[in-house]
């Protein structure tokens, strides 16, 4: 349990830093919310191998993925937080 909580940061730190700094632009995040990024990327692309490959459901639809699955999901996950996070400040209204 230990050693895979390991990998989850590990892999969590690799990815969400690959993500941060292959997506352009700024972003105030610390190392958590970017250990954070890159585990929610590797669930994403443990999901997204699952439906493209066709693993057996046995394996589980959110699994652990690789380092390229897990930066491919982190950059996706990535691009939907600025958009989200963008689009609240862009209402402002003009007389």
């Amino acid at each position: 349990m230990i050693g895979f909580l390991l990998y989850l940061l590990v892999i969590g730190l690799v990815a969400g830093f690959l993500a941060r700094l292959l997506v352009p632009g700024r972003d105030s995040m610390g190392i958590g919310a970017t250990i954070l990024l890159g585990i929610v990327g590797s669930l994403i692309g443990g999901f997204l191998g699952w439906a493209l490959f066709g693993k057996d459901l046995a394996d589980g639809a959110l699994q652990a993925s690789g380092i390229i699955g897990s930066v491919v999901g982190a950059v996706i996950a990535l691009l939907v937080y600025r958009a989200m996070s963008h689009r609240g400040g862009r209402h402002l209204v003009r007389n």
